[in-house]
């Protein structure tokens, strides 16, 4: 109908074709900055991992960083950057694997050498290079996972008594439950010394990256007993980790992550018993005894007429005066052998076996002599039907639950002395925790925790709202409607009367189509004129040179009162 509003579709349409386009310009802009806002609100913000790193390491920690699914960005200069959130666990994650290493160049770095350049620096160059050397030769250790050598040439002097020695200082960072003995400790310092002319072992100086000085020479020279006994303290806390961590992976499943904390202390036995002895059993029975060796001997003979008897002086009497053919009686505990009697005689030797038992021990370092665990779990946490939350403790069955996991956790020994105590308690940072929280308070908390992200959207926001009523709507305004208040002054002027909205718009409508109506027949009728004007040329061409000519040659003045 004559008398609707047109529909927003029909008034583009009817629009000039400049028009049609400068709003469609004005809408991409629009569309896109929109887009670019929302992308921008959807990037987390990236902020630097490590800078100014080499190409190695660089090529490590890109490849490490794929494999914990990290994004990051790559920037000229050796700037690695991830999203700010994930910096931090980042660095810890890669920090476990020892990266960064660093750049430790060697002598390659003579390969570059200036031309001109002083004895100073090439003595500086040298030196950097032994000490890149030196690192890279102790970094090949399984235990060592970076080192830094410093060494301190003194300049050489032909005066004996001002000559000074070298000096060296080696900084050593361990992978994380690693030590080094004094063995170790020893041939790093050979190593060192021996790299360096005219360096002797005791001024090379050996720290740990806690600042722990490892190279005391009367302990190396001991028998590395000093690096023993931080290996033992090693050892002994390695052990408790351990523990601890598995009473941590045990319980967390059934108290919640962060519900509860466990600590050991265990003792373990260093010292070095060997022991060897050697036992005798008793005598087997006869019948079962094993006979090692036997002799025997046996012999007859004539025996002469000898005293016989208990030695003494009544058997070494001399015989008394003979007189025949008296007898004299034997003396008393004498007995006479007759002369010509035949004796025999026989000896027997037998050995048996003995039983015999040799036993040769040596007792294990590092036996585990008694374990204490204390493990405390905190209240559980049961839901309300109000929505709320309230901690309750344990009870003592469930207590007794948890007793029993962590004793089987640590190899609980009652015979060894163990003690496994559990105790169940509210956590301090938990107290103040209420059944339930206001909505005003879970607001207020959630607008703490959001700030940043609820201030890009406001910011997005306003940038937004400034492109459409600041930007798109005048445009639109005057575009679709260009001139409305001076055309309905005017018709009210003409006419007496003002003219609604929908007749407004439909005489803004007519009067374009009317203009456009007009430019087309004027152009129309500029068409007719050239082609008369080319139909002319091609039948009397003499005549429209002569014409041309008379208006080149012809005074502008008389041209223009023509």
């Amino acid at each position: 109908m004559a008398g609707e509003r047109p529909n927003l579709i029909q008034r583009f349409n009817q629009l000039p074709n400049p028009r049609k386009l400068l709003i469609i310009i004005v809408a991409a802009a629009l569309m896109a900055a929109v887009v670019i806002s929302v992308l921008w609100a959807r990037d987390p913000g990236y902020k630097i991992l490590f800078a100014n790193v080499s190409d190695k390491d660089g090529g490590q920690i890109i490849q490490s960083l794929q494999q914990l699914n990290i994004p990051y960005k790559l920037e000229p200069g050796g700037v690695i950057s991830v999203p700010a959130e994930l910096v931090h666990n980042a660095r810890l994650q890669l920090a476990s694997q020892g990266l960064p290493k660093g750049g430790a160049v060697g002598f390659e770095l003579l390969d570059n050498q200036k031309f001109g350049i002083s004895q100073f620096g090439e003595q500086v160059n040298y030196q950097r290079a032994v000490e890149g050397e030196l690192a890279q030769s102790i970094e090949s250790l399984s235990a060592v996972a970076s080192a830094r050598v410093h060494l301190a040439m003194p300049k050489q002097t032909v005066f004996l008594r001002e000559q000074q020695k070298p000096t060296a200082s080696v900084l050593l960072t361990l992978h994380p439950g690693r030590a080094l003995d004094g063995s170790q400790i020893a041939g790093i310092i050979h190593l060192v010394s021996s790299s360096v002319p005219d360096l002797p072992i005791k001024n090379v100086t050996v720290v740990d990256q806690d600042g722990n000085l490892l190279s005391n020479m009367p302990d190396l020279l001991n028998g590395g007993n000093g690096s023993l006994n931080q290996r033992q303290m090693a050892l002994v806390q390695q052990q408790e980790a351990l523990l601890a961590g598995r009473i941590q992976k045990i319980l967390e499943p059934i108290v919640g992550t962060d519900n509860v904390k466990a600590e050991v202390t265990v003792q373990m036995d260093f010292s070095e018993v060997e022991q060897a002895s050697e036992t005798f059993g008793p005598n087997s029975p006869p019948n079962a005894s094993a006979i090692r060796s036997e002799q025997s001997s046996e012999g007859t003979g004539t025996a002469a007429a000898q005293a016989v008897g208990v030695p003494g002086a009544l058997s070494n009497q001399p015989p008394g005066a003979a007189s025949a053919p008296i007898t004299l009686p034997n003396p008393p505990g004498v007995a006479v052998t007759e002369p010509g009697a035949t004796t025999s005689r026989k000896d027997m030797t037998r050995n048996y076996e003995v039983d015999k038992k040799v036993e040769h021990v040596k007792q294990q370092v590092g036996v585990l002599k008694r374990v204490n665990a204390a493990v405390v779990v905190n209240f559980k946490r049961v839901p309300q039907s109000d929505g709320g939350i309230k901690s309750v403790p344990l009870t003592q069955a469930e207590i007794n639950q948890i007793t029993n996991l962590v004793q089987e956790a640590v190899g609980y020994n009652k015979e060894r002395g163990d003690s496994v105590k559990v105790v169940n308690a509210a956590f301090a940072d938990r107290l103040l925790e209420v059944a339930g929280k206001s909505f005003l308070e879970k607001l207020t908390e959630y607008l703490i925790n959001n700030l940043p992200l609820i201030l890009k959207v406001i910011l997005i926001a306003l940038v937004l709202a400034y492109l459409l009523f600041g930007v798109l709507r005048p445009i639109l305004r005057d575009v679709i409607r260009p001139g409305r208040e001076q055309r309905a002054a005017l018709a009210g002027q003409e006419g007496g009367v003002a003219l609604t909205a929908e007749e407004l718009a439909q005489s803004e409508v007519e009067a374009e189509v009317v203009a456009e109506a007009e430019a087309g027949a004027h152009l129309a009728a500029f068409s007719e004129l050239i082609q008369r004007a080319k139909e002319m040329a091609q039948e009397d061409p003499r005549m429209v040179a002569t014409i041309i000519r008379e208006w080149l040659t012809a005074d502008p003045a008389d041209q223009k009162t023509q």
